[in-house]
């Protein structure tokens, strides 16, 4: 479990648009920890971003800022920016009441670890806490890993994983639990790393070791993967996409996620200049993600 910090700086600001999701999976993208609370009276929406350091909450301002100009254009109109402290103990329970559990397939629940267990017989049940890093399958780029992990860990049981940008390690946990192996995971941060291990203790998953790595350099095996979960932003995709391709092996499956409707073009045609072809799509509010086959 992750320990509460006792203190996080805030980041607050208003939205005024007509559907608040579309800021909410704005700051997704920026793998920002954050809550919504919405004002159904008003109405009014209020985004707030958690920090674990003040020069923190100073670059998360900054980055979401620099990208209002984007957010306008899709018709998100936002207030002034508020800053606030808040204790840890305000933190434990402000921020648990927008996680819910998600039903992956008959086979595979995502709980958060302070829920009850609903599980159905026969289903396996992921327990996840993010504590202060990115991913509790909620967000429409993760569950599209997620059922590609439940499905694929099906169809060919035995297959290797690895988790290129691990985040909370929820997808390294469901691919164990789904039979992969061997499973690899990997993240640029870490206090990701760290709260990735702690959840696949959690889980009881032993076989399992994030590292902390870069896209751009990670090497992985020599005999290349089976699966490969990316869930990195559409630029680093494309910047990274001569590494990241060398993880695949021939005739398998790299997953390519947390990519704007509007990016995913550029990220097909970069990858098929790699020889990858895409076989499988879906389109989850304003993200797309893909499934792709190494030729």
């Amino acid at each position: 479990m992750s320990i509460v910090p006792d203190t996080l700086y805030c980041v607050s600001f208003e939205d005024f648009s007509a559907d608040g999701s579309l800021a909410a999976e704005m700051l997704s993208a920026l793998e920002l920890e954050f809550s919504t609370w919405i004002d159904r009276e008003n109405p009014r929406v209020i985004h707030t971003v958690y920090c674990l350091k003040e020069s923190g909450a100073d670059e998360a301002e900054a980055r979401i800022r620099a990208q209002l100009p984007l957010w306008e254009e899709l018709g998100i109109e936002t207030g002034d920016f508020q800053r606030s402290v808040l204790s840890g103990v305000d933190w434990s329970e402000a921020w648990k009441k927008y996680f819910h559990p998600i039903e992956i397939s008959e086979r595979l629940l995502i709980l958060p670890s302070w829920l009850e267990d609903p599980r159905k017989p026969g289903q396996k049940v992921l327990t996840i806490d993010p504590g202060m890093s990115f991913g509790t399958g909620q967000h429409a780029t993760t569950l599209f890993c997620l059922k590609v992990i439940d499905r694929l860990g099906a169809e060919k049981p035995g297959m290797s994983l690895l988790d290129a940008g691990c985040g909370s390690g929820i997808l390294a946990i469901a691919g164990a639990l789904c039979g992969f192996a061997p499973v690899d995971a990997f993240d640029f941060d870490p206090d990701a790393v760290m709260v990735a291990k702690e959840n696949l203790a959690l889980n009881g998953v032993k076989n399992v070791e994030p590292v902390t790595a870069d896209a751009a350099d990670y090497r992985g095996r020599p005999e290349k993967y089976d699966l490969v979960c990316a869930n990195i932003l559409a630029h680093l995709l494309r910047s990274f996409r001569a590494n990241i391709a060398s993880w695949v092996r021939p005739g398998a499956f790299l997953a390519l996620a947390g990519i704007l409707e509007e990016e995913f073009d550029s990220v097909v045609s970069a990858y098929a200049e790699l020889g990858f072809e895409l076989i499988e799509a879906e389109t989850l509010k304003e993200w797309r993600s893909g499934l792709f086959r190494k030729k």
